[in-house]
């Protein structure tokens, strides 16, 4: 299974840049356009009564001051398995939500 430390320079080197964040903080003064990502399950298969193999679901946000960001098809298009979930605008900021497993 990857490390989501690989996962993470993979996303550094789509943004170009290193406004991508883990869980961030309230806190934190996010810098735009940024990714944010989170764990959000864990699928695993099964057989012989024993776990077969574990891939990790992340929900990587991509919030970006464009509307016409090209960063989620690009995300889409360099992880195989992944899904684009939903688009939405709030602070005039837009967010894409991909659905990603690694």
């Amino acid at each position: 299974m990857a490390s989501r430390l690989e996962l993470h320079e993979e996303l550094c080197t789509i943004l170009g840049s290193r406004n991508v964040y883990f869980q961030p903080p309230e806190s934190i003064k996010l810098n735009y356009p940024c990714i944010i990502y989170s764990k959000s399950r864990v699928n695993k298969q099964n057989a012989n009564d024993r776990m077969y193999k574990s891939i990790n679901e992340y929900e990587v946000l991509v919030i970006d001051k464009n509307p016409d960001s090209v960063i989620p098809d690009n995300i889409l298009s360099h992880f195989q398995m992944c899904s684009f979930d939903r688009t939405y605008t709030s602070d005039n900021l837009n967010h894409s939500a991909i659905k990603l497993y690694y």
